[in-house]
């Protein structure tokens, strides 16, 4: 027996409805705008080779793999997406740009913006923004523009007079080059990497500048591709299967480290803790701008380099480099915690004959961390032309991250760790 169309159109709008229900019920859909978005543009249609049931799942639907498997186009998760769109704050009226094409989520942009306002997205690979093509006006979202270029280059004619009033940009990006195309007051949402740390940003246009103002995100996109792709300067320490990354700042030697991951590391003990379930990305971020030399640190997953223990799992963990030594951050398990999910204490591990005082220099910073900035909600971004001038002396210095055409600052207010907030996974929040 065959499922008729009528059948189909009926499942889809019922699996619609509760996965708008679900992004609702968790906060990530907060306005009637993004929501009725939500209820009406039909996700099956721009992935027609999964099962309807797949197409409303609260994940990503790869459309797109390299030749080794990668992906390298997918609709995004519609938690992310739905975070995003409330981070955008756009208007019916709004010109909104998209960087990283496919069609759903501009269609979504297209909800948002009404008949009045207008839709372009952009694409450097002709393959997905054929698929954008071929979708979008199936889904009856006929007006929107699709572009395909490199979002590095971005061509004149596609940008309106006085800026777009917001754009979305929905690849993992490691610089921000659209600040001339973003009217004043516009907004900017993109995921942007920090010392290979990857925070979903919002943005307002404010002064020739981007002004974060609102949560960081962690969150997970296919890579930029074309001249604003990343170069992710990894170094890998010879006949040791430890490889370290450099991706803001310049890479340091590491040849020299062999002997040093050779021998057992000191542990510097910090007597600060966090529990098995509680995110600490903020500390990384914030241990990424306090020291120099900082970099990642990952193992070969076969490395039987037994000095590293434990190796890091699913991140690449934090580390400083200080000449022919190491330092890098750790975690011990001290107990179970209040739910059983473990409670660990931040530990640093230093290798090498002066692995023991690059250990106390990060043990250091994750102390003030904890004292000061750890109750932060979020710490405050901002996004400047590389060629504007530097920032004057603030009451929190702020940690300078150089890019190729913009140069991001990020200031820690004081805030001690008495006062601590409720956490929220999945964002800066949680520390």
């Amino acid at each position: 027996m065959t499922t008729s169309p009528a059948t189909e159109v009926s499942d889809a709008n019922e699996l619609r409805h509760q996965l708008v229900e679900q992004l609702r019920a968790d906060n990530y859909i907060r306005t009637a705008a993004v929501e009725r978005a939500f209820r009406t543009v039909p996700r099956h249609v721009f992935a027609p080779d999964i099962a309807v049931e797949a197409a409303y799942a609260n994940d990503i639907v790869p459309t797109r793999h390299a030749p080794d498997g990668r992906v390298i186009s997918s609709i995004s998760a519609p938690w992310l997406q739905a975070e995003m769109l409330e981070a955008a704050r756009i208007q019916p009226g709004h010109r909104v740009l998209e960087i990283g094409s496919g069609g759903y989520n501009a269609a979504l942009l297209a909800e948002l913006t009404g008949p009045t306002g207008h839709v372009t997205t952009l694409d450097i690979d002709p393959a997905v923004t054929e698929r954008a093509i071929r979708f979008l006006p199936q889904a009856g979202y006929s007006d929107v523009s699709v572009v395909t270029a490199d979002a590095e280059h971005l061509p004149s004619e596609v940008v309106p007079d006085g800026g777009f009033d917001a754009i979305v940009v929905t690849v993992d990006t490691w610089d921000l080059p659209w600040i001339d195309a973003l009217a004043e007051g516009g907004r900017l949402v993109a995921p942007l990497r920090l010392h290979g740390y990857h925070w979903a940003i919002g943005f307002t246009r404010n002064e020739g500048g981007l002004h974060s103002d609102g949560p960081l995100i962690i969150c997970g996109f296919v890579a930029m591709q074309g001249d604003g792709a990343w170069q992710t300067n990894r170094r890998t320490v010879p006949g040791t299967g430890v490889h370290l990354t450099w991706e803001d700042g310049t890479p340091l030697p590491v040849d020299q480290l062999a002997p040093a991951l050779t021998r057992e590391p000191t542990v510097t003990r910090t007597n600060i803790t966090v529990g098995g379930q509680e995110p600490f990305d903020a500390l990384s971020l914030y241990l990424a701008g306090a020291l120099p030399g900082f970099c990642r640190l990952e193992t070969d997953p076969d490395s039987d380099n037994k000095v590293l223990n434990p190796p890091p799992r699913h991140w690449p963990g934090a580390a400083i480099v200080r000449g022919a030594s190491l330092a890098r951050l750790a975690t011990e398990r001290i107990g179970d915690g209040d739910e059983g999910n473990g409670r660990y204490e931040f530990v640093v591990h230093g290798y090498g004959d002066h692995g023991h005082a690059a250990a106390q220099e990060m043990a250091k910073q994750v102390e003030h961390w904890h004292l000061n900035h750890r109750s932060v909600r979020c710490p405050l971004i901002t996004a400047r032309s590389a060629a504007s001038p530097a920032p004057a002396g603030t009451a929190h210095e702020p940690h300078v991250f150089a890019k190729k055409h913009t140069r991001i600052t990020v200031v820690w207010p004081i805030v001690p760790s008495s006062a601590a907030l409720p956490t929220s996974p999945g964002n800066c929040d949680a520390g």
